[in-house]
């Protein structure tokens, strides 16, 4: 069976740049995400910088039964996952009882229950070839997130989830990075209901270094990867300095500021 690295949310953002990176690191490729001719684009652009061309799978990740579906087209074209790269996942901002439940709980299950059913979906694949898996999380994880309350918990336990995978798998030889982001600026915020075009400065880190940091730290087995200065404050710091209740209104003001409206 032929090693690959498997990215979901290949099709824009930091799904695509991570895509890059790995093919530019020489690593075979599978892309995974519904917008087929996005991916089929990619395919076409890395396989014309002269490394293999990814095998491109059009597939809806929130539909049931989809790890398994990945898993048997991989398996009937001799393919394997050396790496699994969790990047899929979307948020919402807005408070919580007056955004659609429905899209919240859809969203819960796509960064959370497909992340973890992938994460575990092949881990005597990752084994045997000394692989690893990395998961997108957001600075948003060591936080809570009243405006965005759903996807600031999701990203919570994605950190934890992958903290402890990363004790977990490592006697097995698999390595675990979570990659914690700022904001980056992405067809993310559009999909999120967020009218600001661009991150503030001083978190401002591009979808190309995310990517670079992300895939340093996964081959490096790390355990966390923070990208930028100010994120990286942000990450240690806030959380344990700021008192609780000022954080929470100051998450919320910033949060519900970016929908343009009160």
């Amino acid at each position: 069976m032929t090693p690959v690295t498997v990215i979901t949310g290949a099709s824009a953002g930091i799904g695509r740049e991570l895509a890059r990176v790995f093919a530019g690191n020489g690593h075979a490729l599978v892309l995974v995400a519904r917008r087929e001719a996005r991916l089929n684009e990619l395919a076409a652009e890395i396989a014309a910088a002269g490394h293999p061309k990814p095998l491109v799978l059009a597939v809806d990740l929130a539909l049931p039964g989809a790890t398994a579906r990945i898993g048997e087209a991989l398996a009937a074209r001799a393919l394997e996952p050396q790496y699994i790269v969790n990047n899929a996942g979307f948020g919402l901002v807005g408070r919580a009882a007056e955004i659609d439940r429905g899209e919240q709980l859809g969203m819960i299950d796509l960064n959370m229950r497909v992340l973890t059913d992938l994460s575990l979906g092949f881990v005597d694949s990752l084994a045997r070839h000394r692989g690893g898996i990395l998961n997108v999380a957001s600075i948003a994880g060591v936080m809570p997130g009243p405006g965005s309350a759903v996807y600031y918990a999701s990203k919570a336990f994605v950190l934890s989830l992958s903290e402890a995978l990363h004790q977990e798998f490592a006697p097995r030889g698999i390595r675990v990075t979570c990659l914690c982001p700022g904001p980056v600026a992405s067809e993310f915020q559009a999909r999120a209901g967020i009218v600001e075009a661009e991150p503030p400065w001083a978190l401002a880190v591009s979808a190309e270094r995310v990517a670079a940091e992300g895939y340093r730290g996964l081959m490096r087995g790390r355990r966390v990867v923070v990208p930028g200065w100010a994120c990286k404050l942000l990450f240690a710091l806030m959380p344990r300095i700021v008192p609780r209740l000022v954080l929470l209104a100051r998450l919320e003001a910033r949060q519900v500021g970016r929908l343009g409206r009160r």
